[in-house]
């Protein structure tokens, strides 16, 4: 690059050929060149830092890390413009920032249009964006997203959390969100009103922002590793589209995959899957869809368990009605049969007497004899079909006797049951100052719930 010699001699300061400019000259005329050689304006991209929002206006600067050569072979390092982004072109491009889902913000890769401006104030040149590709954005954000589904597939990853068997009554649930919320009210209130005692163990983070790729691996990560839980819930609210892609993060992602315990997704977004999404359990659109489906499987286990109670008792019921009808109907065997053979004997006996009259009296002493041998074996006979009869009988009141819910009162078992009659089998059926009646051998005592305590099992 040549250089003007320095040989001032006797020429004039202003010499037309070699004017001098003072700082405001030089700056409108780099401006000038600016216009003259962007007069159509530039499209640049880059990655958005250090965004500030200044009363109605925002400033941020555009980074490109890729790497860059002088022609020499000496790298330059990363590139930066500053970037001004004023009140009047933000009014007019939220609409469409809106319609693509989109806030700008630090780290999110744009593709902007602008003019090229020197502020003569600080000396710098900067670009005066008055537009947006959000295409650009929308693209990246779908690129890094592939990419990270991809290599989850070649690992054998993807599905490995949906094989992960999710209890059917799933109380103790870990929550991964930011709690104050109102994703986490609508999960919390949920929950609440159901009529199941959920227990839940709970991690306050971050679900946006720089550090909330770090916080919610963390958070997932924590409450995997704890075996007293039966599932983990990973929710937030809706937002914009470039706020929602922390959940295609890799590290988010492999942490839900290699989770022991099933992961619930509900993300807040009806449009788009996230790779979260795609890797959990099961997704749900909402932090509300989510307590939905754990008050859903809750109220299936407990309507199974109670079917389940009510076949028990009516098996039992049938099986007593059954005993009591073959008792009753041996009993009248038993009779009928006795009855018959004493008839029969009283036959045998007549026609034994009528006999004796006409024969002699040798003959009377010979059938009084024989008489007498009959009549022994009459009674031995009848007497031993008798007690095995009571015998049977025996035999079957006793079965009756072992499912005979009164016998079982006697014994001194119990029946608790909730003003509705729903049997009580659990201190989480209840509340404290509920009323409840318990059935006993000889009544039924009424009672008022004043506090429940929960057996730990080893």
């Amino acid at each position: 690059m040549s250089q003007p010699a320095f040989d001032f001699g006797e020429t004039e300061l202003d010499d037309v050929s070699n004017p001098t400019y003072s700082v405001g000259e030089l700056a409108d005329a780099i401006n000038d060149t600016l216009r003259r050689g962007f007069s159509d304006g530039v499209w640049v991209r880059g990655e958005i830092t250090g965004w500030s929002d200044r009363g109605q206006h925002a400033y941020f600067t555009l980074v490109d890390d890729a790497d860059r050569s002088d022609g020499t072979g000496n790298g330059r390092g990363k590139a930066v413009v500053n970037v001004q982004f004023f009140a009047n072109a933000r009014m007019r491009l939220r609409p469409l920032l809106q319609k693509s889902r989109l806030r700008l913000g630090d780290g999110m890769k744009v593709r902007v249009f602008g003019y090229l401006d020197y502020y003569a104030p600080n000396g710098r040149i900067g670009l005066k964006m008055t537009g947006i590709d959000p295409r650009y954005t929308i693209g990246d954000i779908a690129q890094s997203r592939d990419e990270v589904i991809r290599r989850l597939v070649a690992e054998g990853l993807l599905d490995a959390n949906k094989q992960r068997p999710l209890s059917p009554i799933p109380l103790r649930v870990g929550v991964v969100t930011s709690v104050g919320t109102a994703a986490w009210h609508d999960f919390h209130d949920e929950l609440q009103r159901s009529a199941f005692g959920f227990q839940l163990t709970v991690i306050d983070t971050r679900v946006q922002g720089e550090v909330a790729e770090q916080s919610i691996t963390a958070a997932i990560t924590t409450l995997a590793r704890r075996s007293d839980l039966d599932a983990l819930v990973v929710i937030r609210g809706g937002g914009a589209r470039n706020e929602l892609a922390v959940f295609d993060a890799e590290l988010i992602a492999r942490a839900i995959a290699l989770s022991p315990i099933p992961v619930l997704t509900g993300l807040g977004h009806e449009v788009d899957r996230s790779v979260a999404d795609d890797v959990a359990h099961t997704m749900l659109k909402t932090p509300t869809a989510c307590a939905g489906e754990l008050i859903a499987r809750a109220a299936r286990y407990s309507a199974e368990s109670e079917a389940a109670f009510a076949a028990i008792v009516r098996e039992s019921q049938l099986a007593l009605t059954a005993a009591t009808t073959d008792l009753s109907e041996t009993a009248h065997r038993l009779a009928r049969r006795t009855h018959a053979a004493v008839e029969r004997a009283d036959e045998r006996l007549a026609m034994r007497i009528d006999t004796l009259a006409r024969t002699a009296p040798a003959a009377l002493r010979r059938a009084d004899g024989r008489l007498d041998t009959v009549q022994t074996r009459l009674l031995d006979r009848a007497t031993a079909v008798v007690e095995r009869a009571g015998d049977r009988l025996e035999v079957v009141a006793a079965r009756v006797g072992a499912v005979d819910p009164a016998v079982q009162l006697a014994r001194g078992w119990s029946i608790t049951r909730r003003r509705d009659g729903s049997v009580i089998r659990s201190v989480d059926d209840v509340s404290p100052d509920e009323p409840i009646t318990t059935a006993v051998a000889d009544g039924v005592i009424t009672s008022t719930v004043t506090a429940t305590v929960t057996e730990q099992k080893d």
